[in-house]
């Protein structure tokens, strides 16, 4: 499967150009969070994105509240994966949206503890914080600022792909534990294969 990952656009609109334009050559369209800035130019966003002719999954970031975001979604036919698992042949995308300042998180571990790889299932998980003790949550100065709770699941489940956001600092980075890639994929977006 193809995909284009993004995350952290802030409404800006060369961004959302060419995330439209990635969007011609993959079969879904994922989104890590933070589409506005603060919500103020969401509805704006999203009527942009309509563009796209492909599944766009959504989680909100920390710009976002989600039961905006949620509404929204439903208004322009996009799907809102927060706390949700969008199923597609043997592919499972999970979306926790929010946060990205704590290094724990009770409510993803409640959420998720029920959480199992089935067989032949191919899991992608799709959060707005950083992963801790990677290459995508060490910022200069401050060291490893990521969640951990995120990691512990990825330990337990072993994700084939966690697609992550909030550190503009990090666009672009991928890393790894065991066999899952980690990647911060930035506003502009990267098509990856699956």
């Amino acid at each position: 499967m193809k995909i284009l990952v993004f995350t952290d656009s802030h409404g800006n609109k060369s961004s959302i150009k060419r995330i439209i334009e990635k969007s011609k050559e993959v079969d879904i369209v994922v989104c890590a969070g933070d589409l506005s800035n603060f919500s103020i130019d969401l509805d704006v966003v999203l009527n942009q994105l309509k563009a796209i002719k492909k599944p766009l999954l959504i989680i909100h970031g920390n710009h976002e509240m989600g039961s905006e975001l949620k509404k929204l979604c439903k208004k322009y036919g996009f799907i809102y994966i927060h706390k949700g698992i969008y199923r597609v042949d043997n592919y499972s995308f999970i979306g926790f949206g929010g946060g990205g300042f704590s290094k724990i998180d009770l409510e993803f571990e409640n959420w998720s503890k029920n959480i199992k790889k089935g067989k032949n299932e191919i899991i992608v998980l799709v959060t707005h914080a950083p992963v801790y003790n990677t290459k995508l949550d060490f910022l200069k100065g401050i060291g490893h600022a990521g969640n951990l709770s995120i990691r512990k699941f990825i330990n337990r489940v072993n994700p084939k792909l966690v697609i992550c956001g909030h550190f503009h600092e990090n666009f672009g980075v991928v890393d790894k534990i065991n066999q899952t890639k980690i990647i911060n994929p930035g506003n502009e977006g990267k098509v990856l294969f699956i």
